[in-house]
């Protein structure tokens, strides 16, 4: 088991980097898979975040970023 909230994947590579695409991949990855219950929790900490890359470490502990 990964070293994650959840063992959802979302496919970052290849898209829009912008932070806010990004959160709404993942939140849309959380509701399909049925984890709509974590949604506010991971919008309030990515949003929290002081850089880009802080952000980006924060994505990982909720899904597998491919």
């Amino acid at each position: 088991m990964p070293d994650t909230k959840t063992n959802i994947s979302v496919q970052l590579t290849g898209t829009d980097g912008n932070i806010f695409n990004i959160i709404g991949k993942v939140r849309a990855a959380l509701r399909q898979n049925g984890r709509s219950d974590l949604i506010k929790e991971f919008t309030d900490y990515i949003t929290s975040s002081s850089s880009y890359e802080e952000a980006l470490c924060r994505v990982m502990e909720y899904v597998i970023v491919k």
